[in-house]
């Protein structure tokens, strides 16, 4: 899945937007979720609550569900997509289910996307910074987005330090959600230099596996990757694909659709080390699919959550594409299960 935001390059980056709203949740309509209590009995802090000395931020990007942004009181800064030449906040002005009905498949209008500016993260840590001693922003690979170049800027201008560490996760979409979320674990007893410790290991080990429909949306946000070898095959082959090392990698080549599904389930059943695993299924307008790969790998995890792709991401993944970000619960387990909607009623 290809985030859809600007390269980490100054060469090519579409220029940042105007003013616009601070913060913002991610939103479209997520799993219902209910929080598993851990070893200690502890929850999440509530939205709002200082019960953690460390603040963390991500990016739009995180594609994370917002029920369960406010509940571990994560500070959530959007990126910009602008669709027929209208400006929008990332999951906050319009939401996933708009963005696809109005995408209009790969012949329709081209969505483009832009990383906040360097000031809007200055001001979200001088906010943050009056109620906690430390931040940690965690943000999409550095090389598929100017949004951590943008969030280390942010930090210089804040004037504070250390105080405010920035990490490159390397990942995007479900996997950086999945580190947040185990950042929001550490954070909550640690200080920020265990955090960013924890981060570090959880990034050699956290991993996703995705298809798409077309690799067009791939191609027209210039982010395709290794996968550029894929385009003008003669064989009309469905990759799998992954990301590595910062950027989207093709894995495999099969032939059908359902052939892929099934070998990103595979593919997933395979990072388990026999204490289950922590995974986020996204999907761009193929909930079914999503809940299908759900059904499959739940036996197996300790935490299983299902959402859809915010804009951003869909702008240049396309509709169709659907994945699971994983890593081994053993490393850190979060205890989060998602709430079927029969469940639900």
């Amino acid at each position: 899945m290809h985030p859809g935001s600007t390269g980490s390059s100054a060469a090519g980056r579409p220029p940042d937007r105007g003013q616009q709203p601070l913060l913002g949740s991610p939103g479209g309509g997520g799993a219902r979720l209910r929080r598993a209590p851990g070893p200690t009995g502890r929850l999440g802090p509530p939205a709002g609550s200082n019960l953690s000395s460390v603040a963390v931020v991500t990016d739009s990007t995180a594609d994370l569900p917002a029920d369960l942004v406010r509940s571990r009181g994560v500070t959530v800064v959007p990126l910009t997509v602008t669709l027929e030449g209208k400006e929008y906040l990332d999951g906050v002005d319009i939401t996933a289910d708009e963005f696809y009905t109005r995408l209009h498949g790969a012949n329709g209008p081209v969505a483009t996307t832009s990383q906040p500016a360097p000031a809007r993260f200055q001001e979200v840590y001088r906010q943050l910074l009056q109620d906690h001693d430390e931040v940690i922003s965690l943000h999409i690979s550095e090389k598929l987005s100017g949004t951590y170049a943008a969030a280390v800027q942010g930090a210089e201008l804040a004037g504070a330090g250390d105080r405010v560490r920035v990490v490159d996760s390397a990942m995007v979409s479900m996997p950086l959600g999945l580190m947040v979320l185990a950042a929001t674990e550490v954070a909550a007893g640690g200080s920020a230099g265990e955090v960013v410790e924890r981060l570090d290991a959880l990034r050699r080990e956290v991993t996703v596996f995705f298809m798409v429909s077309t690799l067009e949306y791939l191609r027209r946000g210039g982010r395709i990757g290794a996968a550029n070898a894929l385009l003008g095959s003669v064989l009309q082959v469905k990759p799998v694909l992954t990301i590595r090392d910062g950027q989207v990698t093709p894995l495999e080549r099969v032939r059908t659709r359902e052939r892929a599904l099934a070998r990103v389930i595979d593919l997933v059943r395979e990072q388990d080390r026999g204490q289950g695993l922590c995974a986020i299924v996204g999907h761009a307008a193929a909930e079914a699919t999503a809940e299908r790969i759900a059904s499959e790998i739940e036996p197996g995890c300790d935490t299983l959550l299902v959402q859809p792709l915010g804009p951003v991401v869909g702008a240049h993944a396309g509709p169709g594409t659907v994945g699971v970000g994983c890593y081994p619960a053993e490393l850190l387990p979060l205890g989060l299960k998602k709430v079927s909607a029969a469940a639900a009623r």
